[in-house]
């Protein structure tokens, strides 16, 4: 048994570097507009001062923030690491044969990093009709297009799959986007097989007391909904879901948010630039001091 664990950790390891360098090489194919939508990975329209990163994704300078705030670009938007889903992989039970469905997969990084390495197979759906195009390319070239479907649908209403399609499902950084989080999470609940995994993060729990001025800063890129500590956990048992996980990862955000604080002032011009700044210090600010943080929730269905 522990030679077999030790096996799959060290091929896991392989197909992660694999991964890791077979998108790098893939990224660089992708016309400049479609490497713009592979940071779109939000269900709802981005605000302005996100614009400026997805035009200029391709840059020198914008891979070089990546790398620093991320440490490893795999496509990723707002506040995930390759470190941290390596640390989600676990909770997910994912092998070959099992199907994920990743919710606002944006265009697609992430989630065909998990099917690379756990060599299941993966449904990503997004609101973001460029988006889902530019990951479907992603996925041909990775040579994962057998495995790995991407679909342009709006995650906010019933989803056009059977109840129980799924192994487990997915939703970084996105849920706050939704407003009905009772519906979201009772549809995630159908379509999840019997004992599948709900894995997602909520970069926006409160913590602490805010501002209006934060609040607003915070919210400037579109629809957010504002929840306290313990909500996500209550709307989770009301769905008949059984908590497995709930850990504050706000550390993570709060350093991401003060690596992408760099002078970018001639790219973006001078309006869109300080409106992102002041969005990161914000962002940096109050989860740092604890006040609004991330946690990452994972459950599993019963019956």
């Amino acid at each position: 048994m522990l030679t077999e664990q030790r096996e799959m950790i060290v091929q896991r390891r392989t197909k992660r570097v694999q991964f890791s360098r077979a998108f790098e090489i893939t990224k660089n194919r992708v016309s400049n507009s479609d490497c713009a939508d592979i940071q779109m990975a939000k269900s709802l329209p981005p605000a302005g001062h996100y614009n400026a990163n997805y035009g200029n994704f391709q840059s020198e300078l914008y891979a070089q923030i990546r790398h620093e705030a991320f440490g490893e670009d795999i496509g990723q938007n707002s506040w995930l690491t390759s470190d941290q889903q390596d640390s989600f992989l676990p909770w997910l039970d994912l092998s070959p044969k099992k199907i994920l469905l990743d919710v606002a997969c944006g265009a697609g990084g992430p989630a065909l990093r998990i099917a690379a390495i756990t060599g299941c197979s993966v449904v990503g759906i997004d609101v973001h009709e460029q988006a889902v195009t530019t990951a479907s390319s992603l996925a041909a070239q990775c040579g994962l297009g057998e495995r790995v479907e991407f679909r342009s649908i709006a995650a906010t209403g019933p989803l056009p799959f059977a109840d129980g399609s799924f192994d487990a499902i997915t939703c970084i950084d996105a849920i706050n986007h939704f407003s009905d989080r009772l519906l979201i999470v009772a549809e995630w609940a159908r379509l999840l097989k019997v004992g599948g995994r709900l894995l997602f993060t909520d970069p926006i729990t409160m913590t602490g007391p805010l501002t209006n001025a934060e609040v607003a800063v915070r919210s400037s890129a579109g629809f957010y909904l504002f929840v306290p500590h313990g909500y996500d956990e209550c709307v989770i048992s009301q769905r008949g879901l059984r908590l497995l996980v709930c850990k504050d990862v706000t550390a993570n955000m709060a350093k991401v948010a003060e690596a992408r604080r760099v002078t970018l002032r001639e790219i973006e011009g001078v309006q869109v630039y300080e409106a992102q700044q002041e969005f990161l210090a914000v962002a940096a600010r109050v989860a740092r001091e604890g006040r609004l943080s991330r946690f990452v929730c994972v459950s599993q269905k019963l019956s």
